[in-house]
């Protein structure tokens, strides 16, 4: 098959897929992108567009993404345009993200080309990021500027010719005359290959000595250090945990900028401000801070915690929960819709309310102090996470199954056995 991958930060959420498929060799693979250095595949063409047209900063604030989108979606179109006129190439068959306007103009490229796009998001006044956290007001325009956003959404549902979603969360944030055109499965995980290693060992450079599991280490991990994904909440439960766990360390891995929702006025980010506010309450050299690591890493770190965080308003789900599960992870967690959906309290981990300072420190307090009362944790969360979720067993057939179901028959993919 000859098919065309399409995100601006490659590979996204076609890690997995993209290269299952390169690896299995007969196909015919690119990948269109704005990310002119990050991973090369063997058996994949890169191909770096640029998007033909940016909105100005004061552009009017209701159509501003929407211009962005379309700049973004022809810039990608005359790339596509490109490979067709110029090199002869034409896919049986594209996918893509929607939410940045990429697959906009596929269509008016290859109009008999079917195009299977990636839902992400839908904005809403309720149940999501907006207006959950009673700190962050929501202005009165807000209901305008986050119905504007979803005319990307609106737009691509008639771009594509399937929709997918990896979370039921996910789908159910969107109208429900979208759902008929989507199909729902997780992008998938490597369990294979993400599993627990009782003889992880970790050096950190001021240590003496490497970390491994007898230590008593408790993680917590985020693209960025952002309010999003509750590093705040996290941060001023630390004093209360340490106070009860004087040899408890915490590792962070998280980068200082902001992916999602508001941003600190400090000139230090969150982390800075937090520092600052919370000074010597605060054993700074029992904290570290790990920066944005390389991914071999972030599996080391999971694999040697005995209590991992991953706090989050209502969400897209991370794959860092799931990866974790995987490693058989004992997860402490923020109860909302979406991480509801992937842990079951008490069966493949602990549920904690967001705003609940307290009860989040109390309950990695009593995981640090008591782990043979949460040993069943990992292993359920393991199994969970081998049942629903994995790439090779669970996820990878039915990606297979749907993108076949759009081509011919002589185009189609064969799984192995």
């Amino acid at each position: 098959m000859k098919i065309l991958f399409v995100h601006q930060n490659m590979p996204g959420q076609y890690r997995e897929l993209v290269q299952w498929l390169a690896a299995r060799g007969g196909h015919e693979i690119v990948f269109l992108t704005q990310r002119k250095k990050g991973p090369e595949y063997k058996g994949v063409t890169k191909v770096v567009y640029t998007p033909h047209h940016r909105p100005a900063k004061d552009a009017y604030g209701l159509s501003k993404v929407w211009e962005e989108a379309t700049g973004t979606g022809f810039g990608a179109a005359m790339a596509a345009r490109m490979l067709d006129r110029e090199k002869g190439w034409r896919p049986d068959l594209i996918l893509g993200h929607t939410g940045w306007g990429e697959l906009l103009f596929m269509k008016q490229v290859w109009p008999d080309v079917p195009v299977l796009g990636f839902f992400e998001y839908f904005y809403r006044m309720t149940g999501g990021l907006v207006g959950f956290d009673p700190d962050e007001p929501v202005s009165d325009h807000a209901p305008f500027l986050n119905h504007a956003r979803n005319a990307v959404p609106f737009a691509s549902i008639e771009s594509v010719d399937l929709g997918h979603v990896p979370t039921e969360w996910q789908r159910d944030r969107f109208p429900a005359s979208f759902h008929d055109r989507f199909y729902v499965c997780h992008d998938g995980i490597r369990t294979d290959l993400l599993q627990p290693d009782p003889e992880v060992s970790l050096k950190l450079g001021r240590l003496d000595r490497p970390l491994t599991r007898a230590d008593e280490v408790f993680t917590f991990m985020a693209r960025n250090l952002e309010h999003a994904r509750g590093f705040h909440i996290f941060m001023h439960a630390l004093p209360k945990i340490q106070a009860a766990r004087p040899n408890a360390r915490v590792i962070v891995i998280g980068g200082n900028d902001v992916s999602y929702g508001r941003k600190s006025k400090h000139p230090g980010g969150l982390r800075g401000e937090l520092t600052e506010t919370l000074g010597d309450s605060v054993d700074w050299n029992r904290v570290h801070f790990l920066g944005q690591v390389p991914y071999s890493s972030f599996v080391q770190v999971v694999q040697l915690s005995r209590c991992h965080l991953y706090l989050t308003m209502p969400f897209v789900l991370s794959w860092s929960l799931l990866e974790s599960m995987s490693m058989g992870a004992t997860v402490v967690a923020t109860d909302v819709a979406p991480v509801r959906e992937a842990i079951t309290h008490g069966e493949t981990g602990m549920l904690v309310d967001f705003f609940d300072v307290d009860a989040l420190a109390d309950q990695v307090i009593d995981v640090l102090a008591n782990p043979g009362a949460y040993a069943h944790l990992g292993p359920a969360a393991r199994a969970h996470v081998v049942e629903k979720y994995d790439f090779l067993t669970r996820c990878l057939p039915e990606h297979i199954a749907r993108m076949n179901s759009l081509v011919p028959a002589s185009a189609r993919i064969e799984l192995p056995g």
